[in-house]
């Protein structure tokens, strides 16, 4: 299956956007920090884009629904396009080290109206390859054929 043109514009804002959040040379950058230079980008391509830690600034994705269809567990995004069903999570330190990137599949594997899931990963990390680390694990899993996912893509973007 071809790369969505959604997920293609998404990785476009990254790479646009390389010089300014490539780990190799911004080696201090939070995900957060990351996530504010792609923003003003992502928000003009249609995605819902997380502001900040308070609640009210957080992007909610539906899990479960209860009585007369009511939400009842949320996971959060980094950012979300509703209409095409691309969640964008991004990632700095924790990544392949605490296994973000495992949390981040999981979650978007629950999310109910998600089809799309892309993962922004260092490439470098304090010296490790976080990036090549990150995409060797997915080769392995998709490799394997043994767990199936309802995701209809996973994109891994590396900076």
């Amino acid at each position: 299956m071809p790369t969505p043109g959604g997920v293609l514009k998404a990785i476009g804002v990254f790479a646009a956007n390389d010089s300014f959040i490539d780990s190799h040379k911004q080696t201090d950058l939070k995900s957060n920090d990351v996530l504010a230079v792609l923003r003003d980008e992502l928000v003009n391509l249609g995605f819902e884009v997380e502001k900040g830690k308070a609640a009210d600034q957080k992007i909610k994705v539906a899990v479960l629904y209860g009585l007369n269809g009511q939400t009842t567990k949320t996971f959060d995004a980094d950012a979300f396009h509703r209409e095409e069903g691309i969640v964008i999570e991004v990632e700095a330190g924790r990544a392949y080290t605490n296994y973000q990137f495992l949390k981040d599949l999981f979650q978007a594997c629950a999310m109910q109206e998600v089809k799309h899931l892309v993962i922004a990963v260092r490439k470098d990390y304090r010296g490790h390859k976080d990036f090549d680390a990150v995409i060797n694990f997915m080769e392995t899993l998709y490799a394997s054929s043994r767990l199936q996912l309802p995701l209809h893509s996973v994109t891994i973007v590396g900076y």
